[in-house]
């Protein structure tokens, strides 16, 4: 199939997806993140231009955006280990649920039409961007974990958030850690390193759910994910990361949570817009 792909519609591609790389590298440094709630929506605008179908774009966006997070995911929570700034019971406590939020992410992907990934997007990307404006860290529900059932609730919610939305789950597990009393850095630690079953389910779990819909997926694509996607976008973001890391070393904390707020409910603006 893919030997009757227009070599000029494969070029196309390769350059799409380039220009969404760059993009996505100078945000993740800019903004310090690097996850899906940047790669999602520019890989989506990306894909609209190329005319994929709407039913599977979004689907598409969400599987492609957990494999090129994947590398990254296990680079940082392998640094953060050795740093010795993981909640190891934490992890154990929420790995296996996650997981089965993923699953169970992968198998509404299969019968879910795009809208679904829309509104779960949306409603999250919308509450991190109201914390960052309202500039609080001192909100707290409580100054311990809960109990082994609410446990698996939190870490179930985290799998199929992130299954939903092409993420590693950072940013739902740092806001549940933070709301209950955890320093930022081992929050980012332990999220770096649920993370890593995550993607690796996620990035699997899509594959298969995709499947079905080879036909309406473009070129060099398994599943939701986009291999050629994967393969430039990767680390053409690395490389341009530096350059908007400069650019943030040149601005305050506060300009930074502003400035990522203000993109993230852009971001929730135009994908309300679609479902409009």
């Amino acid at each position: 199939m893919l030997l009757s792909v227009p070599p000029g519609e494969i070029a196309l591609l390769v350059a799409a997806v380039m220009v969404a790389g760059v993009a996505t590298g100078i945000l993740a440094g800019l903004f310090g993140i690097g996850g899906g709630a940047i790669i999602v929506p520019v890989l989506y605008e990306i894909f609209r231009i190329l005319g994929v179908p709407e039913e599977v774009r979004m689907q598409l966006c969400v599987g492609s955006s957990m494999a090129i997070i994947l590398p990254t995911t296990i680079r940082s929570y392998i640094a953060h280990r050795a740093k010795g700034l993981v909640f190891d019971d934490v992890m154990r406590r929420w790995a296996v649920p996650a997981v089965l939020g993923v699953a169970a992410g992968s198998v509404i992907a299969y019968f879910a039409p795009g809208a679904v990934f829309k509104v779960v997007f949306t409603v999250v990307v919308t509450a991190i961007a109201i914390k960052l404006l309202l500039g609080r860290d001192d909100w707290r529900i409580a100054d311990d974990f809960p109990g082994r059932p609410a446990m698996v609730g939190y870490g179930f919610l985290i799998g199929i958030t992130s299954s939903l939305m092409g993420v590693s789950g950072g940013s739902v597990s740092n806001m549940i850690q933070s709301l209950h009393g955890k320093p930022l850095h081992n929050a980012v630690a332990t999220s770096a390193g649920l993370g890593v079953p995550i993607t690796i389910a996620g990035t699997i779990g899509l594959m298969i759910a995709g499947w079905p819909q080879m036909a309406l997926l473009p070129p060099f694509s398994v599943g939701y994910v986009s291999l050629l996607g994967v393969a430039i976008m990767a680390p053409v973001s690395s490389f341009t990361a530096p350059y908007g890391a400069r650019l943030a070393h040149r601005l305050s904390k506060r300009q930074l949570e502003i400035g990522f707020g203000l993109f993230l409910l852009s971001v929730s603006a135009r994908f309300v817009a679609s479902l409009v």
